[in-house]
């Protein structure tokens, strides 16, 4: 016999406000794991995670936490930081696209989940620099790349 699901959490719109703020401090952050910028799950957890967060009691608090704040769209979902899912807020998109040339073109490939209508997921990635607004370039001209270097210290 199936366990039952358990019931979506409640995810109050403090609480995705303190998701997103978060994001937006750290301005890097892993989606779970360790490394050298924070781990949202453990940030959502309140503790860090041993293996995979999906076993965490936190797991469906920390998803729905995180779709929330990948749907803000002020978060772009890419494996920048060691191949891992890495979520960098729109703040420091000028100073990746100043560094581009640094890193792979598949660590700044911006990537989502679709959902198929079977219920299924689709994993998607948009190639760098097609997700680059206009304006995210116009930034990054005008860095110089010390000031580049200063904003994504915590991963070069």
């Amino acid at each position: 016999m199936k366990k039952p699901r358990p019931a979506s959490p409640k995810v109050t719109a403090r609480d995705v406000a303190k998701a997103r703020a978060f994001v937006k401090e750290h301005g890097i952050v892993l989606q779970s794991g360790r490394g050298p910028v924070p781990s949202f799950a453990a940030f959502v957890a309140g503790e860090p995670i041993r293996g995979s967060w999906w076993a965490h009691p936190a797991a469906h608090r920390i998803f729905a936490l995180a779709e929330a704040v990948i749907d803000s769209g002020d978060v772009l979902v890419c494996r920048l930081v060691a191949g891992k899912v890495t979520y960098v807020h729109r703040r420091l998109w000028p100073a990746l696209v100043k560094l581009a040339p640094r890193f792979d073109r598949e660590q700044l490939a911006k990537s989502w989940s679709e959902h198929t209508p079977t219920g299924a997921h689709v994993a998607k990635r948009l190639a760098y620099p097609r997700w680059v607004p206009a304006e995210t370039k116009a930034a990054a001209a005008r860095l110089t790349s010390e000031q580049a270097e200063a904003a994504l210290a915590a991963i070069l």
